[in-house]
């Protein structure tokens, strides 16, 4: 597992060797066309967004990964490291040969995507670079009810929904503002009023109504999540946790600041959307497998977030979409 993230092994130590295989090399697969674009230069050359000679590299990148994904799941050989452990673990489990390809269109978008005018547009994003990961990943775990691939979509969905909340500072060094264009004109909040780091009243109402839409796809998630899957204890407590969570930490005043952004996310951006969406169906799936209470069950893939001492311990206003 050299490379890998030690809370993402352990959160696959209950599956069979053959499964746990096969989602190592789904989840190295997908962080190699994540650093495609996250990884083309220096975390310290972005300044602000891509040369255009790093962003036609990134997009030789990715159309290579596309020409990878054809030779798996065709009659071709696969050419990558990746590609050749994930080839046949692909076929052995009918892995959805769409939501690869939608993945790497996820990925470009952060190339082509700089601002987002709508929550539409948004959600359409979280679905090609968060559930397609699920939706992958539940062939791998095995399932019964179809609606457990509506639970992948969601619980996908609210992951990338929280790390948006959480990596506005990170994403805004380079050039990215995911929050939509339509919430920050309802709010009256610019982009330089999040590039200057000031949590306004504005500012938090805003980040308030950001955590309300993510705590109701985790709630969507839970009810979608079928009891023949999942014992649903597991799944009910995550929505109010992370989503309460989330919102705290952003109210902070010091939440642009560089030095309490590292102590409040331990994943790095590039691989934030593959271990959490892995980890957290892997969980849901394991319930099956154990006795433990929910409590027990080691929470290894959400940031470990440290609050500034300034930050509000109120809970978020209801809001609706």
């Amino acid at each position: 597992m050299s490379g890998r993230d030690t809370s993402f092994y352990y959160s696959f130590l209950m599956l069979p060797p053959r499964k746990r295989r096969a989602i190592v090399a789904v989840w190295d697969f997908c962080r190699a066309v994540d650093d495609a674009v996250d990884e083309v230069v220096p975390e310290a050359e972005w300044q602000g967004g891509l040369t255009p000679e790093a962003m036609a590299r990134a997009h030789a990148s990715l159309r290579l990964w596309r020409q990878e994904v054809e030779a798996i799941f065709g009659s071709g050989a696969a050419r990558t490291e990746q590609g050749r452990a994930l080839q046949p673990l692909a076929r052995a489990f009918n892995l959805p040969r769409e939501q690869f390809q939608a993945l790497i269109d996820g990925v470009e978008m952060d190339l082509d995507h700089a601002r987002y005018a709508t929550f539409a547009e948004l959600t359409a994003y979280c679905r090609k670079v968060a559930s397609t990961v699920g939706l992958i990943c539940v062939e791998i775990f095995g399932y019964r009810d179809v609606r457990t691939r509506d639970y992948a979509v969601s619980l996908g969905t609210a992951l990338q929904l929280t790390n948006i909340i959480r990596d506005v500072a990170a994403d805004l060094r380079r050039g990215r503002v995911y929050l939509p264009a339509e919430d920050l004109a309802r709010f009256g909040v610019s982009v330089g009023d999040l590039s200057a780091g000031v949590v306004t009243p504005a500012v938090r109402a805003l980040l308030r109504y950001q955590c309300q839409r993510a705590r109701e796809f985790y709630q969507q998630a839970a009810s979608e999540l079928p009891s023949a899957t999942c014992r649903r204890r597991s799944a009910s407590p995550i929505p109010s946790r992370v989503a309460r969570n989330a919102c705290r930490s952003s109210e902070g005043r010091s939440w642009m600041n560089p030095t309490v952004s590292t102590r409040i996310a331990s994943l790095p951006p590039g691989s934030r959307n593959f271990r959490a969406v892995g980890s957290s169906v892997a969980k849901s799936w394991s319930a099956t497998k154990t006795s433990a209470p929910v409590s027990r069950l080691k929470r290894v893939d959400f940031p470990a977030l440290v609050y500034p001492t300034s930050a509000t311990t109120e809970k978020p206003t209801s809001r609706r979409r």
